[in-house]
């Protein structure tokens, strides 16, 4: 992301965990209030949402920061290591939620339906302008191939979470207000730690893809290698690999065999190929190396029929 681009997503993400702050404040003596482990669960989703945005916040704050001898990529890759925090501490809470929603099954509490109606609508209503600020922040200025940026996306995951969660809430209260039955609430305690869960899944799959430098999920090698290979005097492809510093920064290496020319003429090559990986892939960061004859090395990944291969 460009500088000015930067600070207005850090400004999004300052007025994002203000908002979900006061969320926190409201269902946490609501829950006391109410009785609502529903509440009480969908209070600490809200806890996780404001330590989400705030590592995403400084993981943005430090991937600005510039490159050293120590770092030669720079900071990108703290996204990805908050993200997998956020993750994992989504996991152990949907499994706390969980155990407690059990117990409550077992000896079913009193809860103010009503009360609950209003403080859960109180949060919906919140988590909604919080996610419409956020999304302010998605429109950055990436390539429409290159894959989202991961904070930003895992910080929507949280709070469009959240907002479902309140939804639960919600018909929760709806249920006891108007029948009594109770246990509409740690039943919706249950929901809500699915919901939290398959944010969990998402974010600690995505991240694990991008720490083990796997090919980002927005492309596919047989394409690239075809992009590459298509570009006229290419005779082969091997030893292809790409992969991610971070969800928006995409890197490639590859050996690339081309007709036998003057090494003048091979950087009108060079420059078609790059010009394609970046309009078709999103791929700006590139290395190259070219070839009379195929090296050996790698997997071959495209090749031409030609009489000299």
């Amino acid at each position: 992301m460009k500088n000015h681009a930067v600070k207005t997503v850090e400004r999004r993400f300052l007025l994002a965990i203000l908002l979900t702050g006061s969320i926190l404040a409201v269902e946490v003596a609501g829950s006391w209030w109410t009785g609502s482990l529903a509440l009480l669960s969908d209070a600490a989703h809200v806890f996780l949402d404001i330590f989400a945005l705030g590592l995403s916040w400084l993981a943005i704050r430090l991937s600005t920061l510039p490159a050293d001898e120590r770092y030669s990529y720079g900071f990108h890759r703290f996204e990805v290591v908050a993200s997998l925090a956020n993750g994992l501490t989504l996991g152990f809470v949907s499994l706390g939620i969980l155990v407690e929603a059990y117990h409550r099954l077992l000896v079913p509490a009193p809860v103010k339906g009503l009360d609950l109606l209003l403080l859960a609508s109180f949060g919906l209503a919140v988590n909604l302008i919080v996610a419409f600020v956020l999304k302010g922040s998605h429109h950055h200025e990436h390539d429409s191939h290159a894959p989202d940026d991961l904070n930003v996306r895992s910080a929507m995951l949280h709070v469009l979470g959240d907002a479902a969660a309140s939804c639960g809430v919600i018909a929760a209260a709806l249920i006891i207000w108007r029948t009594g039955w109770t246990l509409a609430d740690p039943l919706a305690s249950i929901v809500i730690s699915l919901i939290i869960f398959a944010s969990s899944y998402r974010l600690m799959r995505d991240s694990f893809r991008i720490m083990m430098e796997g090919v980002p999920s927005c492309i596919r090698l047989d394409d690239v290698s075809a992009a590459i290979c298509s570009v006229p005097g290419v005779v082969q492809v091997h030893d292809l690999h790409v992969w991610g510093v971070c969800s928006a920064h995409i890197i490639l290496s590859a050996h690339v065999v081309v007709d036998d020319q003057r090494i003048s003429q091979t950087q009108t090559i060079m420059d078609e190929m790059k010009r394609r990986l970046k309009d078709l892939f999103g791929i700006e960061h590139t290395t190259i190396q070219l070839e009379g004859k195929s090296c050996g090395q790698g997997a071959v990944v495209c090749a031409l029929e030609k009489g000299n291969l």
